[in-house]
């Protein structure tokens, strides 16, 4: 079995990550079974920017190959932002539901029709030598609108204010499986387990018949 370093110290990425990985040949190991390394600091201006660098900065301390990912929200009513910078959207020190009023307040004024937004994932799985960018690269989106209040108790970040109009509740009001099923990182995840389990059979067939 393939092990791989996941590349995250957010608990809720890790849940949903071994949840989309679970069954698939591979193990992910988490930064508490792993030797300490520091977070990269998430300079790129786009996400496979940033997912490549967690990606190569968790394989060079760890020595194993690493999976990371960015997301975050992106707004039409704020030109698509915060994008990049949903994590430290508003400063730093602010917890997650401090983000998200901050967000609310932003387009407090922007009526239902034009609260358009969408999650975006970007996965990267380091090293992948054979390729353009040294690594395996997914993405994944999640279309939906910003909700007028908070709703909800499940997830982290901006789930409680990201409304999903097929399903008539925010993301926070899903059950964990159910946003598993539908959320940008599975659509991202679901191709990076498909391009991970392609690699490994290949390798099987070399190995077979050297």
């Amino acid at each position: 079995m393939m092990k791989i370093a996941l590349a995250t110290k957010n608990d809720g990425k890790i849940r949903e990550m071994l949840s989309i990985f679970d069954g698939s040949g591979v193990e992910l190991v988490d930064y508490r079974d792993l030797p300490p390394y520091e977070d990269p600091p998430e300079e790129g201006e786009a996400f496979l920017e940033n997912a490549l660098a967690k990606a190569k900065a968790v394989h060079e301390a760890t020595g194993l190959p690493a999976l990371a990912d960015d997301s975050g929200i992106e707004v039409e009513a704020l030109g698509w932002k915060p994008g990049v910078r949903s994590a430290r959207y508003g400063g730093e020190g602010l917890s997650d539901i401090e983000r998200a009023m901050k967000l609310l307040e932003e387009i407090r004024e922007v009526p239902e029709k034009m609260r358009t937004a969408r999650f975006r994932c970007v996965m990267a799985f380091y090293p992948a030598p054979d390729t353009k960018d040294g690594a395996l690269v997914t993405e994944g989106f999640f279309h939906g609108t910003i909700a007028f209040e908070p709703a909800g108790e499940n997830g982290f970040g901006y789930d409680p204010i990201f409304f999903v109009p097929v399903r008539g509740v925010t993301v926070a009001e899903m059950p964990p499986e159910e946003k598993n099923e539908i959320s940008h990182r599975y659509r991202a995840g679901i191709e990076m387990r498909y391009l991970l389990a392609e690699r490994i059979r290949r390798g099987a067939d070399r190995a077979e018949h050297t």
